[in-house]
């Protein structure tokens, strides 16, 4: 049985769902950003309020509904590609995510902007965006190899993308420290 855990972005929401599902006495195949294979076919009600709690206190929350299971994993997948791939996928994201997730891009587009109030697109730039600043903090990287790993036409294009969500310019974000600025990615 597949259990889905929203705002799960990090490897440090994956250790403390399992440390939680141990404690817990829930026995699990694997656990994955946002989503838990548990073993048992049903988890008692009671085990299950005990789950919600404990993940409640540490900012996450067991899905229920359908259709945020849904948006939750396609964020999931945004957040996996983006921050922790080496490389984001060479295809259009369209066919990426309906292979993935096994339905039509326009309903899981659709139903990404009922349910968030913005677009699969507008998520993707956010993250990217998070990304971009992330590696000019790093600073081991220029934007020319920066704009190549996220797939951008150019270096302009990035830049422009950068300043529209924010405010700044990559050069002065580096320049002036704006690291304060940074985003957490359970916020985006």
């Amino acid at each position: 049985m597949k259990i889905h855990i929203k705002y799960m972005v990090s490897l440090r929401c994956k250790l403390v769902v399992k440390d939680t599902l141990n404690a817990l006495g829930i026995k699990y195949s694997y656990i994955d950003l946002g989503e838990v294979n548990i073993l048992d076919v049903a988890i008692c009600e009671q085990k299950r309020e005990e789950l919600k709690k404990t993940l409640k206190r540490f900012g996450l929350e067991l899905m229920d509904e359908k259709k945020s299971t849904i948006v939750e994993r396609i964020k999931n997948i945004i957040v996996e590609m983006v921050h922790y791939s080496e490389e984001l996928p060479r295809v259009k994201i369209s066919i990426f995510l309906s292979k993935k997730l096994n339905h039509n891009y326009t309903y899981l587009s659709n139903l990404f902007k009922e349910v968030t109030g913005i677009t699969i697109q507008h998520f993707i730039v956010l993250h990217k965006i998070e990304k971009v600043k992330e590696l000019i903090l790093y600073d081991e990287l220029n934007l020319n190899e920066i704009t190549d790993i996220l797939h951008y036409s150019s270096v302009a294009h990035l830049s422009t993308q950068f300043k529209q969500i924010t405010g700044v310019t990559p050069s002065d974000f580096k320049k002036k420290n704006f690291y304060k600025k940074r985003i957490m990615l359970e916020k985006i």
